[in-house]
């Protein structure tokens, strides 16, 4: 699964007062997941405030899920930036199937202070109506860089 960064998360890699420190115990990131309704702008979108349209149902907390267990790791000159992924939304039948965008932030308690990270696109509706759904943060980590 392809992350998408915002560019405001790109810019805060490199200002050191805005920085989120992945390894940070007291950092939490949470993925939350919207509609089809939400068109992710990487350049204009910069706080959780700008994403429209998070599903609601049962099974679904508002905000989404916290990431636990995240790591910044350098070997071999290749920087990765990982977690576990988010906790399974269990299947529900009252639960959602427009889920169409997760979303990866940092959670302040504000909405409007939350950084936003990164966005992937399923491409297709998801939902935990059918079956459990789980966000797969990547394989690979969430964001990997080779620096040579």
């Amino acid at each position: 699964m392809a992350w998408v960064p915002y560019d405001s998360f790109l810019k805060k890699l490199f200002t050191q007062a805005d920085a989120i420190d992945f390894d940070d115990a007291g950092t939490t990131l949470k993925v939350m997941i919207a509609t089809a309704s939400y068109t992710p702008n990487r350049a204009a979108h910069d706080f959780k405030d700008d994403v429209t349209n998070e599903v609601v149902d049962t099974g679904y907390t508002s905000g989404g899920n916290a990431v636990a267990n995240k790591t910044v790791t350098v070997a071999g000159n290749v920087v990765t930036v990982d977690a576990d992924d988010p906790a399974t939304w269990a299947e529900n039948a009252a639960g959602f199937s427009n889920g169409r965008i997760a979303v990866l932030y940092k959670d302040t308690g504000t909405a409007g202070t939350s950084p936003l990270i990164a966005y992937h696109d399923f491409t297709v509706d998801k939902g935990n109506v059918g079956g459990d759904l789980t966000v797969q943060l990547d394989a690979l980590g969430i964001f990997t860089q080779s620096a040579s």
